[in-house]
């Protein structure tokens, strides 16, 4: 059984209104990471994630890119007391 750890990434630049979410989501899942994405009032995206240690490395490592419209400025990771998911959700 591999170690399983959660993560907060913030990601902060033009995130938002550009797919940001729905292409985590599709990341993440594609990654077996559950957890969830959703907008912040402050214009970031913020990301809970659990999964491997390989697993996050890999979904921080998008998280710098992001999809193609994105303009990503910075990615903060901090880790959190892990936490469980049943899938990958994006929070509305």
């Amino acid at each position: 059984m591999k170690m399983m750890k959660t993560v907060l990434i913030t990601v902060a630049g033009r995130v938002q209104g550009v797919f940001y979410r729905q292409t985590a989501k599709e990341k993440a899942t594609e990654l077996s990471i559950k957890g969830e994405v959703r907008n912040m009032p402050d214009e970031t995206v913020q990301i809970i994630a659990t999964g491997t240690k390989e697993q996050i490395e890999q979904l921080i490592e998008w998280c710098m890119q992001g999809p193609p419209k994105a303009i990503v400025q910075d990615v903060m990771v901090e880790e959190i007391p892990l936490q469980s998911f049943d899938k990958f959700n994006v929070v509305r």
